[in-house]
């Protein structure tokens, strides 16, 4: 295993019967504890992963959602959780199998060199395989993060991340959908945050056995409106708290 002690990692998973062990299993080869918040599933995924925690309870930590409130939601249950289990670091992985668990080192590798930083799993975008929905929506997301911080990042929709827990902004302006990850980057980038991109795998498997619960129409409105009020917030506040803690960092080492 690959990591140490402080670093957990997150699944949140919301109807990946399918998936979900293969990834569960994959993960705990990888890192000590993995903690899986179910996000209302009603297929398999609750019985399947109470079956899988019996035979490792010390390593495996199952959180319960009776509704399904959102991946947003599902990832700040994750975050409390570890916080309150005492971990410091804490890996983010999708549940449909997209990501490789055994690219987990290279994340940890990048952890240990700037333990403070996010470390963004970075995908390959011109992939054949790739949905023509996805690499449309990556290239939206990384151009408003640009205008928004003055950064620039290959991949801001990765879910497959390693943040640091004590050092993580915007978590309770997080919203319950997809977008919620994005307002983690922006509001840690505004804070001064270090964000290293690690290039990683991803998997794609074929139209017919994929599950995905984006839904194009309204979550790209949701996109959008939460990337103009960054773009208002990033011009009063965003923005010049960044230049502050920027000038302030270069007048400490001078």
């Amino acid at each position: 295993m690959s990591a140490t002690p402080s670093i957990c990692a997150i699944v949140p998973t919301y109807n990946n019967g399918g998936t979900i062990i293969d990834v569960v299993r994959r993960v705990l080869a990888e890192i000590e504890h993995l903690i899986v918040v179910v996000d209302g599933s009603t297929d398999a995924t609750t019985d399947l992963l109470r079956a899988e925690q019996s035979k490792q309870p010390e390593r495996l930590t199952v959180v319960m959602s009776d509704t399904n409130r959102g991946k947003g939601v599902a990832l700040h249950l994750g975050m409390d959780t570890a916080r309150r289990m005492g971990f410091t670091h804490a890996i983010t992985i999708d549940a449909d199998g997209q990501h490789y668990p055994e690219d987990i080192p290279l994340l940890v590798e990048a952890h240990m060199a700037q333990p403070d930083a996010i470390i963004l799993g970075s995908r390959l975008l011109k992939q054949d395989n790739m949905p023509a929905q996805n690499t449309f929506a990556n290239r939206f997301s990384n151009f408003w993060f640009a205008v928004q911080t003055g950064l620039r990042l290959p991949d801001t929709q990765s879910g497959f991340r390693l943040y640091p827990l004590d050092n993580l902004h915007g978590e309770r302006w997080m919203t319950a959908r997809y977008e919620a990850e994005l307002t983690l980057l922006v509001f840690s980038a505004w804070a001064g945050v270090p964000i290293v991109p690690v290039n990683v795998r991803v998997y794609y498997p074929p139209q017919n056995e994929r599950v995905s619960h984006f839904r194009p129409a309204y979550d790209f409105a949701r996109i959008s409106l939460l990337n103009t009020l960054l773009c208002l917030l990033a011009l009063v506040y965003g923005l010049p708290r960044r230049l502050f803690h920027t000038l302030t960092h270069a007048t400490r080492w001078t």
